[in-house]
């Protein structure tokens, strides 16, 4: 009697300590197509004027390649709420074979990201400042994106894993349409904090969820965070400018 007595209490124990976590299971697929909507609905709000109200491919863009570039990082933001909204419909199945081709899309976006980036140099681009030390905005954005995209692959058969890398890929995508909104034009600084406020909001739901932040938030999260801050220092030193001096000639390749 004193035995079962003591298992009993034991199990009960485990089940209140477990039940934060569980009862957070029901919202966690609503969490993460939540925040793919959040992205989808920041990116319209810096993009809406200059591109998807002014007719997407009718868009008063430079040349083919900004119009391309802009083709497949939209295919992204939209992929990102399809899967999100497949997951939480049961549908893994599709998810997974998706999941292939938004990797060779992602694959894609790197080169086109590098391309316009270089593009954007050789036209002289932003006005507002120098355009070699904002080179390192959007290039060290692709790396961010890169090896998270890469370590998301690699873990697809982790789910909670895979999600997070994907998700914190994405964020580190939303500088250039944060940069867009008026109250953040002319503004790079301010517009290279917002990435973290949404970083943010998945670090509050991992300690609301588990009462702990997961590994790959952690990591991915401080990498995020650390190209955001490091990328204007960086992109104003010397070696920097004699990079981007050698590397202007070829985004005239690219007009």
């Amino acid at each position: 009697m004193a035995t079962a007595a003591t298992g009993t209490s034991v199990t009960k124990k485990l089940s209140a300590k477990a039940r934060p976590a569980g009862a957070s299971r029901p919202f966690e697929h609503f969490f993460f197509a939540g925040m793919a909507l959040v992205i989808l609905a920041v990116v319209f709000r810096g993009f809406a004027r200059t591109y998807f109200l002014a007719g997407v491919f009718r868009a008063p863009l430079p040349n083919l390649l900004i119009h391309i570039h802009g083709a497949a990082f939209t295919c992204w933001i939209l992929l990102l709420v399809t899967q999100t909204s497949l997951v939480s419909a049961g549908r893994v199945d599709i998810h997974r074979r998706l999941g292939i081709a938004g990797f060779l899309l992602a694959c894609a976006m790197v080169v086109l990201g590098l391309m316009a980036a270089t593009n954007t140099l050789a036209r002289g681009l932003p006005l507002q400042m120098d355009p070699k030390t904002f080179y390192a905005v959007p290039m060290l954005a692709m790396v961010l994106f890169a090896t998270l995209i890469f370590f998301a692959f690699r873990e697809r058969r982790d789910p909670s894993t895979h999600k997070r890398l994907i998700l914190i890929a994405t964020m580190g995508l939303t500088t250039a349409a944060f940069g867009r909104w008026p109250m953040f034009r002319g503004h790079l600084p301010e517009a290279l904090l917002m990435p973290d406020v949404l970083l943010a909001m998945l670090v509050t739901y991992d300690l609301w969820s588990a009462r702990k932040i997961h590994r790959a938030t952690l990591w991915a999260g401080v990498f995020l965070t650390l190209v955001d801050q490091l990328s204007l220092p960086i992109g104003r030193t010397v070696a920097w400018h004699a990079f981007a001096t050698w590397a202007q000639p070829f985004g005239r390749i690219f007009s």
